[in-house]
């Protein structure tokens, strides 16, 4: 049985080193699109940003990735958990994979879940994370609604219509 404190942070029930720690020091590869999506949301988890940029996808057409804010958003977020949604394709005999998962955090005060449907590549046998699109979250109003021509709460003087209420 495992030790609660030495679980991998995919969710997998596995002690890390028998599950992404082999994947995120390189001593083996992901062998599937969700395995390598464990590992990565592992490696935020656990702050290994070279895992995480090293894991993308390069090409000319392909966005490069901002360490900085990827840094960041580690450093500076408490993780809560990883649910995987689905999956498709993205087995050991694909070349290609979607995986759609949920990754609860906090941060700075604010707790969110960055729900996500990841485009997986195999490149000369190697898994990488090739693109994202993003599912937007429904936001539900605390609080009552602002009128129009009431000041504006960001408390420029202006009418709420006039600033931050525009459309």
């Amino acid at each position: 049985m495992s030790d609660k404190k030495n679980l991998c942070p995919c969710g997998s029930g596995k002690d890390y080193a028998e599950c992404c720690e082999k994947i995120i020091k390189g001593t083996e590869k992901a062998k599937t699109a969700e395995a390598l999506m464990r590992a990565r949301y592992t490696a935020y988890v656990k702050h290994e940003i070279d895992f995480i940029i090293n894991s993308c996808e390069k090409g000319e057409k392909i966005a490069e990735i901002d360490r900085k804010a990827t840094e960041d958003w580690s450093n500076n977020s408490t993780w809560h958990g990883l649910k995987i949604l689905r999956t498709e394709k993205g087995t050991e005999n694909d070349d290609e994979g979607i995986v759609e998962f949920e990754a609860e955090y906090t941060s700075k005060g604010m707790h969110d879940i960055h729900h996500e449907i990841g485009g997986f590549k195999k490149v000369n046998g190697e898994w990488l994370y090739s693109e994202g699109m993003m599912r937007p979250t429904t936001v539900v109003r605390e609080g009552r609604k602002i009128g129009r021509n009431e000041p504006c709460p960001c408390g420029s003087g202006k009418k709420y219509k006039n600033c931050c209420g525009k459309n």
